[in-house]
């Protein structure tokens, strides 16, 4: 039997990515909670709770006795992992890739640096370990994608900055697409290793200004990629 807590999250996803791609705009308005509940073959409880978390990743406002509806694409949270991968499944936007990778330049390379300067021996382990997979999957012994997000959610969490943190689902999210289209405009597969090590060398030796440098150049590059597949689709 699945549990209610799964089947709020299903509801999430569905009306999530239902609400993103437009099937409620314009004429469409929001469906009742009735119809709703029908709909998904759930109780009012399990959808008010889909509804709040919809709420509170800005996507829908709801109110006592007078419904609920979409809110303008403005109000949603581009910072909720969630709609952000709801607006990447909608249509792959370069634009927004571009714009989240201008997050990343100013974050991630200040997280580097931060984390030469604080990191404990486990966080530094754990970005070993990751550059470890990394390596392993040159040699087609681990998945090239999956090692190159654990780097940098291993960085961020590093950090010892709870924001930091607080955006690596944010930044795994935006990575599974981001890594697949640099990776395809350098030619290649596979991350760069030993641009990476270049980072973990830094941090491992406590070299905060160096960190931030080869953190940069690391998401510097990714960008120019962006830009030039950019340019190409105009």
């Amino acid at each position: 039997m699945i549990s209610s807590q799964s089947l709020t999250q299903q509801i999430v996803n569905d009306l999530g990515l239902a609400i993103v791609q437009g099937k409620y705009s314009g004429e469409n308005t929001f469906p009742i909670e009735a119809d709703l509940c029908e709909q998904f073959g759930v109780s009012r409880s399990v959808l008010r709770e889909a509804v709040k978390m919809l709420t509170s990743k800005g996507l829908l406002r709801a109110r006592p006795r007078q419904g609920t509806w979409v809110q303008p694409e403005q109000s949603w949270n581009l910072l909720d992992p969630d709609v952000l991968r709801w607006l990447l499944d909608r249509k792959f936007s370069i634009e927004l890739l571009s714009e989240f990778t201008e997050i990343r330049l100013a974050v991630e390379p200040q997280a580097a640096a931060f984390a030469a300067e604080r990191a404990s021996a486990e966080q530094k382990q754990a970005i070993v370990d990751a550059l470890a997979r990394m390596q392993a999957a040159e040699r087609g012994d681990d998945d090239a994608l999956l090692s190159d997000i654990a780097f940098h959610v291993a960085v961020l969490e590093a950090s010892g900055n709870r924001f930091h943190s607080q955006l690596k689902d944010l930044v795994e999210t935006a990575l599974r697409i981001s890594i697949r289209l640099t990776n395809q405009y350098k030619g290649v597969a596979l991350a760069s290793v030993a641009d990476h090590k270049k980072v973990l060398d830094a941090i491992l030796a406590g070299d905060g200004k160096a960190a931030h440098a080869a953190s940069f150049e690391l998401v510097k590059e990714a960008s120019d990629l962006i830009a030039e597949a950019r340019e190409k689709r105009c």
